[in-house]
C-alpha cells in the first residue's frame, strides 16, 4: 500500500541456493570493497531476523552492533526479552511486521532466516527480494527459502555485478495479478 514501509529480504546466497553452510558458517561470503555498505545500511531503520540468525550474529565479533542505526527485532518462540535487552523479542512476526510497516521511516531489513522469509512472504509482507549471489557452490547448508505453499511472482528491478564475481539481483514482489 502507498505510504507503507517496504520490507526487503536482502541476503547473500551461494550459487546453489544456501545462505549459510551446514554448520551455519558464513565465512564464504566475500566482502567486496566495491559494495557500498554505508548506503545499503542507510536504507533501513529496522532490522528483523529469526532466532538462529540472531544467535549466529550475536556470536560474531560485531554482533547486532554491526547493524548501524537500525533497531533490531528477533522473532522467536523460545527467547525471553528480559534476557536480550539490546533487541526487541517477539513470537508474532506477522503482527509485528504489519504494525512496523505502518510506522513512518525507512525500509525494514529482513536480515536473515529462510523460515522467517517464508512466513512473511506467505503472509504477503515482503516487498523486495535482494540476493547477492556469491560465486561458490556449498553443496549443502541452510537454504535461502524452505518450501513455499505456492509460487510467488517477482519482477526484476535491477542487477549489479562486482569485481569479486558477486552478482546482485533486485526483485520486487508482484502483487494483484500484475
Amino acid at each position: 500500500a502507498v505510504g507503507m514501509k517496504r520490507v526487503r529480504y536482502a541476503v547473500a546466497m551461494s550459487l546453489d541456493g544456501f545462505i549459510a553452510g551446514p554448520e551455519d558458517q558464513f565465512d564464504w561470503i566475500v566482502v567486496d570493497p566495491a559494495i557500498d555498505f554505508e548506503s545499503f545500511f542507510d536504507r533501513f531503520d529496522v532490522v528483523v531476523m529469526g532466532r538462529r540468525s540472531y544467535e549466529i550474529l550475536r556470536g560474531h565479533e560485531q554482533g547486532t552492533h554491526g547493524l548501524p542505526g537500525a533497531r533490531p527485532w528477533v522473532f522467536s518462540r523460545t527467547l525471553r526479552s528480559q534476557d536480550h535487552p539490546r533487541v526487541e523479542v517477539s513470537d508474532d512476526p506477522v503482527g509485528v511486521i504489519s504494525e512496523l510497516r505502518r510506522q513512518e521511516g525507512k525500509a525494514i531489513w529482513l536480515f536473515g532466516g529462510g523460515r522467517l522469509f517464508r512466513t512473511l512472504v506467505e503472509a504477503d509482507l515482503v516487498d523486495d527480494v535482494e540476493v547477492a549471489v556469491v560465486p561458490i557452490l556449498l553443496g549443502g547448508g541452510v537454504p535461502m527459502l524452505p518450501a513455499l505453499a505456492g509460487p510467488v511472482s517477482l519482477t526484476l528491478e535491477g542487477t549489479e555485478t562486482f569485481p569479486s564475481g558477486i552478482v546482485s539481483l533486485r526483485y520486487s514482489v508482484t502483487r494483484g495479478g500484475a
